[in-house]
């Protein structure tokens, strides 16, 4: 059962995974040797499953970050789903969803031909309603 500092302990870890483990036994009122002890805790229950990092993908040349309804007039979707392990440059998340489409494609590009590109090679696949997002 988890209590209230391992939330807190989880917030923090959110906000920055690379925190010391005396910095973050700080914030949550704990030795870092007590805090780097409920975070193992935390790491052998499977609530933290791993550590990440947050990119700028406008600072790699990703300008175009567009989010892809994917509709399929076929119960077979495999051949979607191998084009899409495929495209891993530009697939940043998959979803499959209810509702009116069967996935959504959240993907970057570096420019608007690229994203043409794409939407060609995935119109063999699927049909599809792009949105561009304009400011997260």
């Amino acid at each position: 059962m988890l209590d209230h500092t391992d939330f807190k302990i989880i917030e923090e870890l959110a906000k920055n995974s690379r925190i010391k483990m005396k910095e973050l036994g700080e914030k949550v009122h704990l030795t870092g040797q007590a805090a780097s002890a409920r975070v193992a805790k935390l790491e052998d229950l499977g609530v933290i499953e791993g550590y990440t990092i947050k990119i700028n993908e406008e600072k790699l040349g990703n300008s175009v970050h567009a989010i892809i309804h994917i509709f399929m007039s076929s119960p077979h979707h495999q051949a979607y789903l191998d084009f899409v392990k495929e495209q891993k440059e530009f697939v940043l998340n998959n979803y499959k969803t209810s509702g009116e489409s069967c996935y959504i494609l959240e993907c970057k590009f570096s420019s608007n031909t690229s994203l043409d590109e794409f939407l060609i090679s995935l119109s063999k696949h699927a049909g599809y309603k792009v949105s561009i997002v304009i400011n997260k």
